[in-house]
């Protein structure tokens, strides 16, 4: 068989091919995030009575209300939860009321200081009588090591702000209250954080070769 490269004629790039996006339109973008909600329904057989959710762009948070919404006017659930929306206290636009100019904060995933679906989330704070709440950076990571510890989860930092909002700001939410908190990224997507804040430190460094590996795991 040949393998050899195939090199294309010099005027195959002056064609007008698309410009590739890195990313869907965000309006295809809310639609596909918006199954996450029909899928948190099939799995209670109603909507929750609360959902607590991190906001970087605010992009999850609107999508998950089209979609319970969508699945209540389908007849697939009763109710519409409250929604809770969570951003780092160094990165809190919505919660502030304003664009945050440099915005810091150890949960990259949500480091935004003006979030594109603004008046989205605006509509779905008004819409089911929800909150914006902010969380420091030391109870989102109290949060993400009680995930792993606890759950098993790993999880990106700032997914961990959906737990580390629902366990600080509790008092608001009714005691009999079903509550989800909805974790958006893997823990793979900030590998960095985990090594440094590692406080069991059992991470070790390992030469690349087959038979390290094979002898630390016993085989």
């Amino acid at each position: 068989m040949d393998f050899r490269p195939v090199v294309p004629p010099p005027w195959f790039w002056d064609l007008p091919w698309p410009t590739p996006q890195p990313s869907p339109p965000p309006s295809y973008r809310l639609e596909g995030q918006k199954t996450a909600a029909f899928e948190v329904v099939d799995a209670l057989g109603d909507a929750p009575d609360w959902l607590c959710i991190p906001m970087g762009n605010a992009g999850n948070i609107s999508a998950y209300w089209m979609g319970f919404q969508e699945y209540r006017n389908a007849g697939r659930s009763r109710k519409l939860p409250v929604m809770y929306g969570f951003q780092a206290s160094g990165s809190a636009p919505l919660v502030l009321g304003s664009p945050v100019a440099n915005p810091t904060t150890i949960a990259t995933a949500i480091r935004i200081g003006n979030p594109a679906n603004w008046e989205k989330a605006l509509t779905v704070r008004e819409e089911s009588g929800g909150r914006f709440r902010s969380v420091s950076d030391g109870e989102i990571l109290a949060a993400y090591q009680l995930l792993a510890g606890e759950e098993g989860v790993f999880c990106e930092p700032a997914s961990a702000a959906s737990v580390a909002g629902m366990l600080k700001h509790a008092t608001e939410i009714p005691p009999e209250a079903q509550v989800v908190c909805v974790l958006t990224g893997n823990g793979l997507k900030d590998p960095t954080t985990a090594l440094e804040n590692n406080q069991a430190n059992l991470h070790r460094n390992l030469a690349p070769e087959p038979g390290v590996i094979a002898q630390l795991m016993g085989l």
